[in-house]
């Protein structure tokens, strides 16, 4: 798991550093000090928009949508991302951990899942904002010894996992993904 995260992470972030904004002392969220972070923050960002404008893209009929019976609704998937997020970033903050799947199982309307998105993500901006030296400090997760940096690797990979998900959908419903929208003055 650890290796399939730092290659998912690695192949990531060279578009999230073309997104991401210069490093230089007059910016110091993306400080020289904090470049492991920024990166993470980098990958997290441009995967968590791409999948909150598929959350607010998909109409409220297809939440109930899935390809086949065996894999979550569109809607179960935005209400695990949030809960994911909530729990990533907890650990990562050293607070309580909610339950994973605590918005999946009780938010089901596409206003609902989308605020909780929203405020799941607002939420781990505190987390992106650790210092790399911060986000080095040891911690559990899963029973596993991790650091938190690695956590928020792991939730930056895991949106990006889930946003593949929600491409499939949208795909299937005719829909273009936000990924493969033409960029403003393209």
């Amino acid at each position: 798991m650890k290796r399939l995260t730092l290659l998912l992470v690695t192949l990531s972030a060279a578009p999230a550093f073309a997104q991401a904004p210069a490093m230089n002392a007059s910016n110091p969220s993306t400080s020289a000090a904090n470049t492991g972070v920024s990166a993470a923050k980098g990958v997290w960002n441009t995967m968590t928009g791409y999948f909150t404008a598929a959350a607010e893209q998909m109409p409220e009929a297809d939440y109930s949508f899935r390809p086949v019976a065996t894999v979550r609704t569109f809607g179960e998937l935005v209400g695990h991302v949030a809960g994911a997020q909530n729990m990533f970033c907890a650990a990562a903050l050293g607070e309580k951990q909610p339950g994973e799947d605590e918005i999946e199982k009780s938010v089901k309307t596409k206003a609902g899942l989308v605020a909780a998105l929203k405020a799941s993500t607002a939420y781990c901006a505190r987390a992106y904002a650790l210092t790399d030296a911060a986000s080095a400090a040891p911690i559990k997760l899963f029973g596993q010894d991790n650091t938190k940096m690695g956590v928020l690797t792991l939730n930056a990979a895991h949106n990006g996992e889930h946003y593949g998900n929600v491409v499939t959908y949208m795909r299937i419903k005719g829909m273009v993904p936000p990924s493969s929208q033409p960029r403003p003055g393209q």
